[in-house]
This record gives structure tokens, C-alpha cells and sequence, in this order.
């Protein structure tokens, strides 16, 4: 990185600027927390496929900016490879993703076609996105978390010894459904204009909640634990908050909906949602639409219920990464990555000298913290952690000094060059 450019005065207000109005440019990438292998000649695609989107002002003002030097709209196009990480650079083994937009003004886009061989012996991986504007300028390099590569869907009874299979109450899932077996049936549950939807397309993350089953919303918090069929739980979109009503989760075997069985449900299983309080209702899809489906009782079985193929669901775990980077006010020719993650701060010290920590990933030493628009002496330790001194609150104006009431800055992280990290974590000085 070029050293810092920037009078300190001149930063300073950039950064003022900035938090009058800030420009972000944010990617989010979203995917499965596993991967099934594909064996010989087979390719099994990651299902759901991963995702991309690309939100924030900053990229309509970079569009605008690129526009002034005339290079015409083509200039601006931003268009990225997706690929698993450690295969070289070769870009056979990686997808080329083109941006559309989207009616909420989001960029998005797809990787529908990697997969995992078995001639790649890890049980982890990452995948890696590389994303360009059309003229060639490399905008940065961004990694998924880490999935975990399986062979295929567990059936046997799930122990909660390996966790890392079962699925807890308040994690992400996607839930997806296919006609006989053939990919090219494939439907996920999504939301679309308000509406629960089945979507060829877009898959949407949902937090699965365990919910009591006996008392109303209100009395009782969620539970923690890990999720058993036959629980009480809730389906919450995490993008827009939009819940379907208490279902029940019911293990599915052959086209019947089993309702004795009450053991850990495991990635990739298949299952039913039952309306609770309902008549034999599911949760089922049609083409497009999200319906409600009775199923039939089984003479023969009083445990099993015959359902069709549109309410048969397969469950499994997702994340979401999401990077924030703003190049309005700086002249960046470098790439914006590795952008940095914090994900948690602790404060040590005392009123004199109070340290603050900043832990997380993707960190560096041409990084320094600001407390809103006040530069912090910065200490680099490792990729996950930087230290920095706590500016004196007189520092934000010598009103401050005498301090009535609490004062929140926000936490930034901003490179050499000018380039500013936003983060959702704020700093706040009470009084004496």
C-alpha cells in the first residue's frame, strides 16, 4: 500500500465526510455449511448454490465516478470468479459470475456450477470470490467460512456427539425441494415482494428457532439447543424478518411423514413441516407458490402420514460473510482486500490508559483504528488481533471534557492509502 497520501487534516475530514454520508460498498456472500462430495465422473453441485450480492451507495457513486472519465457505462460493469480456494488460480476449475440487478437495487449473482471431486482430499474448504470492474481493475479477493465436505447425508440415527452435523436452534438454514431426484427441479424457499415463494433462482437464509410449544410468543424466550423432529420451531427470513406460523418438524421416510421419532435432524435430511394446531396441514410448493398440503393419514400405520413430492423439504445449514469497504474519498488503485472482520472487542486498563482489543480476522499492519473521527494509536499483534489506545474523550472537542451524558463513536479500521472498513461496533465513554 502507498503510504498514507493524506495531510492529517485533510484525512480527518475525508472521515467527517464520510460519517455525515457514508458511501458503502458491501459484499455479502452466502452459502452451505456443507459440501457433498461427488465421486468419478460425477459433478454434484453445491446446493444451494453459493450466492452473491452487492449492496450499498458506494457502487451507484463509483459508477458515477467512472462515468465522468468516460468510459461508458461498459466501464462499470463488475463481474468476479468464484472458485474452491488452494486450486491455483487455473480459471477452468472457477465460475465466472456476471451482476445483475435486482428491483431492490442489490447486484446479485450465482455460482450454480462447482463442486468438490474426491480427488481433493480435504474435509474443509473455503471458497474464494475475485471480483473486477469490466475494465480490468481488480476490486479484491473475498472468502467464504469454512464448509465442511461430506460424502453423503447421514442415515443413521444422529448422535449429538458429532455435532457438527445437527443443526442447533437459531442457526441459518435453506430449505430446497426436487421433483424425483432431477436437479433441474430444484426449488428453494425464498421471499419475494412479502410473500413466501419457491424459487428456481434466489434461496433465502432462514433462522430456524426452537419455539416452547405450550405458551404464547410472548411469555417465553426461544430455546437454545439443537433442533429433534417432532420440535415446535420457527422459520425467520433473515433478510427481511418475514416468519411463517409454528410448524412442527417431522422426519421424512419414503414419501410418509413420520410422527414418532423424535431424534437430532442432520444436514441434508429430508423433512416435513406440519402446521402446529392444524388438521394433517403441510408446508408444501407448487411451481412457484408456497402452499399448505393435507396430507393422508396411513390406515395401516397411525404413526405415518402420506405426503407429496411438494412437501418433502431437504434442511441444510447456511452462513453468510459480509465485507464493507468504502473508497469514495480515497484514490485507491489497490485492491480493497483483505478486508478486515472484527467480530468482537475487549477493553483492559484503566481511565488513564485504557487499551481496547479488537479481534477478528483478516487483519493488518497498514491498519489503524479510528473512534469516529479520531485516529487511535494502533498496534498490530496478528491476523486476529489489534490493539489500540482509547483516545481521551477531550479529543472529540474540549466540550466533551466535562461530560454530562454518555457519548457512542463508531469503530472504524482505515488503511495507509485512505481506504475506510466500517464495522457495526461502536465505542461509548460514560461520565465520570
Amino acid at each position: 500500500y502507498r503510504s498514507n497520501p493524506y495531510q492529517p487534516n485533510l484525512l480527518r475530514d475525508s472521515v467527517r465526510r464520510y460519517l455525515q454520508l457514508p458511501a458503502d460498498q458491501t459484499v455479502l456472500i452466502l452459502h452451505a455449511k456443507v459440501a457433498q462430495k461427488s465421486y468419478g465422473n460425477e459433478k454434484r453441485f453445491f446446493c444451494p448454490p453459493p450466492c452473491v450480492y452487492l449492496s450499498g451507495p458506494g457502487w451507484k457513486l463509483k459508477q458515477e465516478q467512472i462515468k465522468d472519465k468516460d468510459v461508458g457505462e461498459a466501464g462499470f460493469q463488475v463481474c468476479g470468479y468464484m472458485g474452491l480456494d488452494s486450486m491455483g488460480s487455473s480459471l477452468k476449475e472457477t465460475q465466472k459470475l456476471s451482476f445483475e440487478e435486482q428491483p431492490d437495487a442489490k447486484g446479485f449473482s450465482c455460482a450454480k456450477a462447482l463442486y468438490i471431486s474426491d480427488a481433493d482430499k480435504r474435509k474443509h474448504f473455503r471458497l474464494v470470490l475475485k471480483l473486477f470492474f469490466s475494465d480490468g481493475q481488480e476490486i479484491g479477493t473475498f472468502h467464504s467460512k469454512l464448509i465442511k465436505v461430506i460424502s453423503k447425508p447421514s442415515q443413521k440415527k444422529q448422535s449429538l456427539k458429532n455435532t457438527d452435523l445437527c443443526i442447533s436452534s437459531g442457526s441459518k438454514v435453506s430449505l430446497f425441494n426436487r421433483l424425483r431426484s432431477q436437479t433441474v427441479s430444484t426449488r428453494y424457499l425464498s421471499v419475494e415482494g412479502g410473500a413466501f415463494v419457491a424459487s428456481a433462482r434466489q434461496w433465502g437464509a432462514f433462522t430456524l428457532h426452537l419455539a416452547n410449544e405450550h405458551c404464547t410468543r410472548s411469555e417465553f424466550p426461544l430455546r437454545e439447543g439443537y433442533i429433534h423432529y417432532g420440535s415446535v420451531v420457527q422459520l425467520v427470513c433473515t433478510a427481511t424478518g418475514i416468519t411463517l406460523p409454528p410448524l412442527i418438524i417431522r422426519k421424512v421416510t419414503k414419501q410418509y411423514a413420520v410422527l414418532d421419532v423424535d431424534e437430532p435432524i442432520s444436514q441434508l435430511h429430508k423433512c416435513a413441516f406440519q402446521f402446529q394446531g392444524s388438521d394433517h396441514m403441510y408446508l408444501c410448493l407448487s411451481t412457484d407458490k408456497v402452499i399448505q398440503y393435507q396430507a393422508s393419514p396411513c390406515p395401516k400405520e397411525a404413526t405415518r402420514e402420506l405426503l407429496n413430492d411438494g412437501s418433502c423439504w431437504t434442511i441444510i445449514g447456511t452462513e453468510t460473510v459480509e465485507y464493507t469497504f468504502s473508497k469514495s474519498l480515497a484514490c485507491v488503485h489497490e485492491p480493497v482486500s483483505p478486508v478486515p472482520l472484527i467480530t468482537a472487542l475487549q477493553l483492559t486498563g484503566s481511565r488513564d490508559v485504557a487499551m481496547l482489543e479488537l479481534q477478528g480476522e483478516y487483519f493488518h499492519a497498514h491498519l489503524k483504528v479510528w473512534f469516529g473521527d479520531v485516529e487511535a494509536e494502533t498496534m498490530y499483534r496478528s491476523p486476529k488481533s489489534l490493539m489500540c489506545v482509547v483516545p481521551d474523550v477531550s479529543a472529540f472537542g474540549s466540550n466533551w471534557r466535562w461530560l454530562r451524558y454518555p457519548i457512542t463513536v463508531p469503530l472504524l479500521l482505515i488503511r495507509d492509502d485512505g481506504l475506510i472498513y466500517s464495522s457495526s461496533f461502536t465505542f461509548t465513554y460514560t461520565p465520570e
